[in-house]
């Protein structure tokens, strides 16, 4: 009988050898790794992005993601390649595990990452077709957002805290409504 497979493996063969592939990836992504000063060093790269040297492995460049983003961003923080799968190669418990300067280093990573304006004053907020549209004073100056009119545009994070999504997936944060005017707070009746 002739052998239709040109020479190559059987296709069982392959099936075997990407199993034991699978099994192995699958077994390296279930394990957890906390990483801290006693196994982890890290460096800001001349780009000035992140790079993490940790088990003889050398990662020229890692992305920063807190698991908690909105009420805890000292903790539980996953390190991940930089690449576009974001295979995480570990967790940092606490930013007090590693060292003053790191500290700092991963503290820029994350303020980059989830930059997140605070508003201060509400200038005026117009509801048009369907869409509202702010006018504020954040702690990076005066901006001008555009929100779709009801849906999740303005979450309740509890409290009198809101955070407000753009029509762009822009972030903003509200820490207190009582802290604004009554006036203010008047322009803000139909979205909150």
């Amino acid at each position: 009988m002739e052998d239709f497979n040109g020479g190559m493996p059987d296709l069982l063969d392959l099936q075997e050898f990407d199993e034991e592939a699978l099994k192995k990836e699958s077994e390296e992504v279930l394990q957890m790794r906390f990483l801290s000063s006693d196994n982890a060093v890290f460096a800001r790269t001349e780009g000035g992005f992140l790079s993490l040297q940790t088990d003889g492995k050398k990662y020229e460049r890692v992305g920063v993601y807190l698991t908690f983003p909105l009420t805890d961003a000292e903790e539980f923080i996953s390190i991940r390649e930089a690449d576009e799968k974001a295979k995480e190669i570990g967790l940092i418990r606490t930013l007090k595990d590693l060292k003053k300067e790191e500290q700092e280093m991963i503290r820029e990573q994350i303020r980059l990452r989830y930059f997140l304006p605070v508003i201060r004053k509400v200038m005026d907020v117009k509801d048009e077709y369907g869409y509202a549209y702010w006018h504020v004073q954040t702690d990076f100056g005066v901006c001008r957002f555009t929100t779709h009119m009801g849906g999740d545009a303005v979450i309740n994070l509890g409290g009198a805290r809101y955070q407000i999504t753009d029509i762009d997936g822009n972030r903003y944060e509200l820490p207190d409504l009582y802290a604004l005017t009554v006036m203010e707070r008047k322009k803000l009746d139909l979205f909150i």
